[in-house]
């Protein structure tokens, strides 16, 4: 009896594909490249990320994946900044590359341990290294050895924070890779070769370099920077708190829990926050007693701890004297028949146009007049506002606290006088990073933090809330991002311990996300990132602390 021949599944022709065991995905690839539809840089494999290299020894569901998908643009990303590195290697050897963060549309780089702002002529000559190592087409080459070895490697490489990372996760093998002289690590696949990387552009930024991948809108040119000086500010000042510290790398975290100084950690992160928070609260009191800030916007997106910071502001304004009052905007969405449709013909209750503008405004003008004003609630069963006899007038000493999507956008509050607004922007800007070339975005942070927070009051699963996400994120970029800059603050709710924290509420939720459904790629990727964190408890956090918002254990209402 003949033996059946191996095939693929290929997701983007839907067809069985026979191969040859040992054949890789970039062979495969070669021969379908006309039907697939896309310009692969990687694949996913049974619903995890693999790269182009990956040999086929069994039946798989392989799906390709170009810039067009946020795995495809993660390895176009984690590439060039290989290749960044190696220029930087080749040019000037000794200096050591550290990413900061993702911002103003790129990725904002430095020399580190260097307080030197890089000059433009060494950007330009960096980044015409850069050009020629493209065009050179130079090969990426994925190898694994024993852990204790790539330690070594690294060490004689100079790069003290990979090895503090792998000396603190205790794996027996690690994978890294091998470009010409230099070898780095990254916590998910790179493309085949350098030639794959001709779009990209390297400006000075600040102090630094920004790195800009291809735009997402039109992915043949780079993405063009968004000046973002307010954003930059409030990770700046964040990264130096995390210098003063001693700890802004997940291998520095995980040896100060694996040394139990993880309780002092905690304990200066949320004194950090109460700092901030008084603050705001003081420049709020300021303009007030000036005759403005009468009226508080808390914007931010999804699962960037606003309503505990909504809470923890009104205390701190409390101790000034004033005496904050909320409306909840979700009451002035206009009736269900009168809401706008997203594309795909829901109801798109993150629309700006889902709320009633002119009726909040009106009201919000009687009520800075003095005058009583009958509040809505919105009745989500029926989907439409009712008057229950919630009256609101304001006293000499009250605010108004609204939080929601939409503060920072102008046309909430058109008819406001600016003089009587504050605009608050929260977010959790992540300022760890797993490596000097490996930073974590703050979306994974937020998405985490919803995966726990949904799986415990919402009864939502972490396939359901990844699933969500990719419109959640489109909700952002239309609705949020664009006016992040109005905000007369910006307050970081991110916690520097909150990661090892989440770990133990994360893992189990994303494990039980099924292996046959798209979303189990997101969660193997998350799974994998969190492997980095060594877990920690949460006895020493505060039952004020944001992140009890999404734990549990808050001492707050919600």
């Amino acid at each position: 009896m003949d033996n059946e021949p191996l095939k693929i599944y290929c997701k983007n022709t839907e067809e069985y594909i026979p191969v040859e065991g040992g054949d890789t995905l970039l062979e495969v690839y070669k021969i379908l490249e006309p039907r697939v539809g896309v310009k692969a840089l990687g694949a996913l494999v049974n619903n995890k990320n693999e790269d182009l290299r990956y040999r086929v020894y069994g039946p798989k569901h392989v799906q390709f994946i170009g810039i067009e998908h946020p795995s495809g643009q993660r390895i176009y990303v984690r590439s060039l900044c290989m290749v960044l590195y190696k220029a930087l290697n080749d040019l000037y050897p000794g200096k050591r590359l550290r990413f900061m963060h993702s911002i103003s549309g790129g990725y904002y780089c430095v020399f580190k341990h260097e307080n030197a702002t890089i000059a433009p002529e060494t950007v330009n000559r960096i980044k015409a290294r850069m050009e020629e190592i493209v065009e050179n087409d130079l090969v990426f080459q994925p190898r694994e050895r024993l852990t204790s070895d790539v330690i070594q490697m690294f060490r004689q490489q100079g790069l003290n924070d990979k090895v503090r990372l792998l000396s603190s996760i205790n794996t027996l093998y690690t994978t890294y890779y091998k470009l010409g002289d230099i070898i780095d690590s990254f916590y998910g696949p790179l493309v085949p070769s350098t030639g794959y990387l001709r779009t990209f552009d390297l400006i000075p930024y600040e102090d630094g370099m920004l790195l800009l991948p291809p735009d997402k809108a039109d992915p043949s040119r780079p993405a063009t920077p968004v000046p973002q000086p307010k954003m930059f500010k409030a990770f700046t000042e964040y990264n130096s708190c995390n210098d003063i510290i001693g700890v802004d790398d997940v291998g520095s975290l995980n040896h100060a829990i694996q040394g139990k100084e993880a309780s002092q950690l905690i304990h200066v992160a949320e004194a950090l926050h109460n700092k901030e928070f008084a603050a705001i609260a003081h420049d709020i009191t300021k303009r007030y007693h000036e005759g403005g800030a009468r009226v508080v916007l808390i914007a931010g997106p999804s699962s960037s701890g606003k309503t505990t910071s909504s809470k923890r502001l009104a205390i701190q304004l409390m101790t000034n004297y004033i005496v904050p009052k909320v409306i909840e905007l979700d009451n002035y969405f206009v009736n269900r028949d009168q809401t706008p449709r997203d594309e795909t013909g829901d109801y798109d209750y993150e629309s700006l146009y889902a709320l009633d503008l002119e009726q909040f405004n009106d009201d919000l003008a009687h009520l800075l007049a003095g005058e009583e004003v009958a509040l809505p609630t919105y009745n989500f069963t029926t989907g439409r506002r009712e008057y229950r006899g919630n009256k609101l007038k304001l006293d000499a000493n009250n605010v108004l606290l609204i939080e929601g999507i939409h503060g920072l956008n102008p046309e909430l509050t058109r008819h406001i006088p600016e003089k009587q607004k504050y605009r608050l922007y929260v977010s959790a800007l992540t300022t760890l990073a797993i490596d000097d070339h490996n930073w974590i975005p703050t979306t994974d942070n937020r998405l985490l933090r919803r995966i726990v927070r949904d799986a415990k009051y919402r009864g939502a699963t972490a396939k359901d809330t990844i699933a969500r996400w990719g419109s959640v994120r489109r909700g952002e970029e239309k609705w949020i991002f664009p006016y992040q800059e109005n905000a007369d603050a910006t307050f970081n709710s991110s916690l520097l311990f909150e990661l090892s924290v989440m770990k133990s509420y994360a893992e189990p939720v994303l494990r039980q996300v099924p292996a046959n459904v798209p979303e189990h790629a997101e969660a193997a990727r998350l799974l994998k990132f969190l492997s980095y964190f060594e877990p920690l408890d949460e006895k020493d956090i505060p039952s004020t602390s944001l992140l009890r918002e999404f734990l549990g254990g808050s001492s707050f209402h919600y």
